[in-house]
């Protein structure tokens, strides 16, 4: 890591001895996901995006999709049991959970919500999220970021 910063996602997984790694890279508004997943000199797979939508309800979810794919919402809004799904304006994106675009994680926002993953993280013996910030990454195992959030796992893309 450029150097020993702990972003608030590493706060809470230490407060929870859970293991975890920590990643960082320049931070570059133009870095796609693919591009980190690069950097990181992992598949795509491994690396998923924490997405944040708002139901037909009002309710908010969270889903954590591969970087490379794209959230189906109609298959979000059956895993939600919601009527439709739609993506959060950017604008809102940090004053309702504490995390700006590009660094955006399932762990640590302001408020827990619903939260579901991509089934295929549970391939992996491990995977990436957002630590919290832009320019950093966690690696951790899929269980231990289930336990954490509380996530459910889904078919989502």
């Amino acid at each position: 890591m450029k150097k020993e910063e702990k972003t608030n996602v590493m706060r809470v997984l230490d407060g929870k001895k859970i293991n975890y790694a920590a990643h960082s890279y320049e931070a570059d508004p133009t870095l796609t996901g693919e591009d980190i997943a690069g950097i990181l000199g992992e598949d795509a797979s491994k690396v998923f995006k924490t997405l944040v939508t708002q139901g037909k309800s009002g309710a908010y979810y969270v889903f954590v999709v591969p970087v490379a794919a794209e959230l189906d919402l109609k298959k979000a809004a059956s895993a939600a049991g919601e009527k439709s799904i739609s993506m959060i304006k950017q604008k809102d994106l940090l004053p309702l959970t504490g995390y700006v675009h590009g660094g955006c994680s399932p762990i640590g926002m302001k408020k827990q919500f619903v939260t579901f993953i991509h089934e295929t993280a549970l391939l992996y013996d491990k995977m990436f999220v957002s630590a919290g910030k832009v320019g950093f990454q966690i690696e951790l195992a899929p269980s231990d970021l289930i336990a954490v959030t509380g996530c459910r796992t889904a078919d989502i893309v």
